[in-house]
């Protein structure tokens, strides 16, 4: 190393000592505040899971698959619906499935809570949106991994930690595409309320939520999409459900049971994008 360089290094800012004392002082204070969220989210997140399994798997198949034909009036989805929770079960993974699925419901249904009304305010206020994006920036291109430090830190293991990450690493999508789809909207429609005599709250609910809907639900697709993609990371820090499985073929190099945990995710992912997605008419 040149002496430029050496010099730079002994005078190294003591950014990890910094983290360290901070994450001390939120430990030494507030561990009562985080021990009481964390046992109320794996409780609620238990109970879940447990209500769920206590039911015949045919019984939630069969109501899957009514759900997507509710929603897209399509018989062929709702069977590709059946056949793949059909094939989950075959594997022997409706269990982990199960809990893969109360996590990226929970997790996902959390990130929307949170995105929708902070997009809703970045669009209609420039300064909320300038201070936001450096901070979205650096939420999607953190590394995953890094997440499970502070996490960890402050939950522990267990279910907990593994939805807070999550919806950590997921929330940033609804609020950008929040934003997109109200900012999108054309000024003749804005005009057309005011016109009207629409008041602000008129204005939001009945022609920019509307007319953004589609990204919204973008956003929606987006989000459960990322959730699944923390499935393996959040089992290296407690979460049941499909990523364990693949955290012990991994280890083992268990080709087989890597190989069903995948498909079982894979398959997962397939039909809650299918359910969720919003699809114009003239699409199908």
């Amino acid at each position: 190393m040149d002496p430029i360089s050496e010099w730079i290094a002994e005078w190294k800012i003591p950014v990890g000592r910094w983290g360290r004392d901070f994450f001390d002082f939120l430990t030494g204070n507030f561990s009562l505040l985080f021990d009481r969220l964390s046992d109320t989210l794996g409780s609620l997140l238990d109970g879940l899971s447990d209500a769920l399994l206590s039911l015949p798997p045919i019984l939630v198949v069969a109501l899957l698959a009514a759900l997507a034909f509710a929603l897209h009036r399509s018989w062929k989805l709702a069977l590709g619906v059946a056949l793949g929770m059909l094939f989950i079960i075959n594997q022997g993974l409706w269990k982990e499935t199960v809990e893969t699925l109360v996590l990226v419901v929970t997790a996902a249904t959390a990130s929307m809570a949170i995105g929708v009304p902070v997009g809703i305010w970045a669009a209609h206020n420039a300064g909320v949106y300038r201070f936001l994006r450096p901070v979205l920036d650096l939420m999607q291109t953190l590394p995953t991994f890094v997440y499970l430090i502070p996490v960890l830190i402050l939950f522990g293991l267990g279910a907990a930690p593994g939805m807070i990450v999550t919806v950590i690493f997921a929330a940033p999508a609804p609020i950008r595409l929040t934003y997109l789809g109200i900012t999108s909207v054309q000024p003749a429609l804005l005009e057309a309320g005011l016109a009207f005599g629409a008041t602000r709250r008129q204005l939001l609910w009945k022609v920019e939520l509307p007319a953004a809907l589609p990204s919204i639900m973008a956003g929606l697709t987006q989000c459960i999409m990322l959730c699944l993609s923390m499935v393996v990371i959040a089992a290296l820090i407690g979460a049941d459900g499909l990523g364990k499985p693949v955290v012990r073929a991994l280890n083992s190099v268990n080709i087989p049971l890597g190989l069903e945990a995948g498909l079982a995710i894979v398959v997962l992912a397939i039909v809650l994008d299918r359910i969720a997605r919003v699809e114009r008419k003239g699409d199908r």
